[in-house]
């Protein structure tokens, strides 16, 4: 049974989240060490041992909710930072007032940088923003003035929180985008994976019938060229298309994301085309399509009468040769120009035949072949050697003037 690949997620955010945690857990500890330290310079320590309790209860039983962002609320976000801003404007009347004149730390000290980053980890830059506003007020209603330090304590804060917001915002876009990225090279080494064994299985099934219905001849006929219409069908789509899919990345508010979106059928966008999505249709049980396995692009004027130009020559061959001739049709990817060749398995052109035909007023090769690649820029020749078939060798540069504009099905009245 083939192995299946699946995508794995890593959080960029659960580091912080436990980082959090512990940095609550200590700063707590750190708050009533403090404290215990200077207990005796209190004016009310009956006060701030009444706060310190209720700080040590709510930090340890909070420490589920500071695990991940699904678990930290909207409202277990406002309890805490009403704890932080409770401490700092119970600190007046808990400690002495000549400390607190002086800059003495605050109950809850460097607890409350916690509240406020969680707030940054929870909600970016502007949450944290909102967050810190509310304990620098805070804390300037404690002091009682805009003393020096409390204004540097403030600003530090403020910033501090609102740098590690953005940062959080821009970690978590990326994440989401290598997710996506991810996801994305899975389902292309499945669908590698499936062409591989439609290849191994249903194609060469295909192909047998094909070859064994033209042997055996009859109603046996009918079914291999039935086979092998649904063999191309079948390969050009398990080796994902030939139309364009465009994939559209987007930063959004909720994260990065990335849109398949399929080209509208008749567009006609101002890009190169690729030649192949104009030439696929023209494959079959009787003609051959050979072509590279890197888009073949043109200007779009340039593709659809090169493409036309093929259908004329595959026109000729029906019309000359048999409707049950067969033919292949090659393409060539050069640096400065697109090289189609048509052949067909025919008792090929006579010489003088085409000079006679266009006298005739019979212009078919002379203006649905040659024609269209004039117009291009490029050339058209044809080798025919009596009893060898056909070849018609298109060729087409990357950079044309410009084209007839005629549609990429367009036919002379005439051919030859």
């Amino acid at each position: 049974m083939a192995r299946r690949e699946r995508v794995m997620r890593m959080s960029v955010e659960l580091p912080l989240w436990r980082a959090l945690a512990g940095y609550r857990v200590l700063t707590m500890l750190y708050a009533i060490g403090f404290f215990a330290t200077a207990y005796s310079g209190f004016a009310r320590p009956w006060l701030a041992v009444a706060y310190y309790a209720v700080l040590f209860v709510w930090t340890l039983a909070t420490l589920p909710k500071v695990t991940n962002a699904a678990n930290c609320t909207k409202r277990f976000l406002a309890a805490d930072l009403t704890v932080a801003l409770t401490g700092i404007l119970l600190t007046p009347f808990a400690d002495a007032h000549e400390r607190v004149m002086d800059g003495g730390p605050t109950l809850p000290s460097i607890w409350t940088a916690g509240s406020v980053l969680a707030f940054a980890i929870k909600g970016g830059w502007r949450w944290a923003a909102v967050a810190s506003t509310l304990v620098a007020v805070a804390n300037l209603v404690e002091r009682g003035t805009p003393a020096r330090d409390t204004v540097h304590n403030v600003v530090l804060v403020w910033v501090a929180s609102i740098a590690i917001g953005y940062v959080v915002e821009v970690a978590r876009a990326s994440e989401r985008t290598l997710a996506r990225a991810l996801e994305i090279e899975a389902a292309t080494r499945e669908r590698e994976r499936l062409a591989r064994d439609i290849h191994d299985s249903v194609l060469q099934v295909l192909a047998m019938v094909q070859r064994r219905g033209a042997v055996i001849g009859g109603e046996a006929a009918e079914l291999g060229r039935l086979a092998g219409e649904q063999e191309v069908a079948l390969r050009t789509l398990v080796s994902g298309g030939l139309v364009p899919v465009s994939r559209v990345s987007e930063d959004a508010a909720e994260g990065a994301v990335v849109r398949m979106v399929e080209e509208p059928e008749g567009a006609d966008p101002d890009g190169p085309v690729d030649l192949r999505a104009l030439l696929a249709p023209y494959a079959g049980s009787l003609v051959n399509l050979a072509e590279p396995g890197a888009p073949v692009l043109l200007a779009p004027g340039a593709a659809r009468e090169l493409a036309a130009a093929v259908g004329a020559a595959l026109d000729n061959v029906r019309e000359h040769v048999g409707e049950q001739a067969r033919a292949w049709i090659l393409v060539e990817d050069e640096p400065d120009e697109v090289i189609v060749t048509v052949r067909d398995e025919g008792p090929g052109i006579p010489d003088g035949r085409l000079a006679e035909a266009e006298g005739e007023g019979r212009l078919g090769v002379a203006l649905s072949i040659r024609g269209r690649l004039r117009d291009l820029g490029g050339t058209a020749e044809l080798i025919s050697v009596p009893g060898q078939g056909t070849e018609v060798e298109l060729k087409a540069p990357k950079k044309t003037a410009g084209t007839r504009g005629t549609g990429a099905r367009g036919k002379a009245a005439d051919h030859d």
